[in-house]
């Protein structure tokens, strides 16, 4: 084999290597796999109709202006959590990572479905907001907007 040649195939296999490393850690980059409902703010709560909960017990909302999503789920009991998808280790946007909870795609962080640290470098829960029903609609009470 000629220099040139071994050059150019060398090159050829670090870039597939490299490729192949990197890809899967890019889902942060790409679209969401979930369905996001987008929704305005007032007085501090964002209201969802309850139907939505009628195809899937998890739902994602996202108040407009936020970069931040909120996972809602309807628990076994018929109440309501509602979770900032935020991490807590560097506020990095968090993705659904099936039913087992939420990862990071920056350090590697997972929490469970209601918010708790699995596995760190986060070491603080994700933050919760407050949930009430009133006239066949969710109402989440946001006290402030995440950084």
């Amino acid at each position: 084999m000629k220099r040139k040649e071994f050059i150019t195939s060398s090159c050829k296999a670090c870039m597939l290597m490299t490729a192949g490393y990197f890809l899967p850690k890019l889902t942060g980059c790409s679209p969401a796999a979930y369905s996001v409902f987008k929704t305005d703010i007032v007085d501090k709560k964002i209201s969802i109709p309850l139907s939505m909960f009628d195809q899937s017990a998890v739902q994602f909302v996202r108040p407009k202006g936020w970069y931040f999503d909120i996972a809602v789920q309807k628990n076994a009991d018929n109440t309501y959590q509602a979770l900032l998808l935020q991490c807590t280790h560097q506020e990095n946007q968090l993705t659904p990572n099936g039913k087992n909870g939420y990862q990071c795609s920056l350090h590697g962080s997972q929490f469970d479905m209601v918010g708790n640290v699995r596995k760190g470098p986060a070491e603080k829960p994700l933050e919760r907001y407050y949930t009430s029903i009133e006239n066949n609609n969710l109402v989440i009470q946001i006290p402030k907007a995440p950084i």
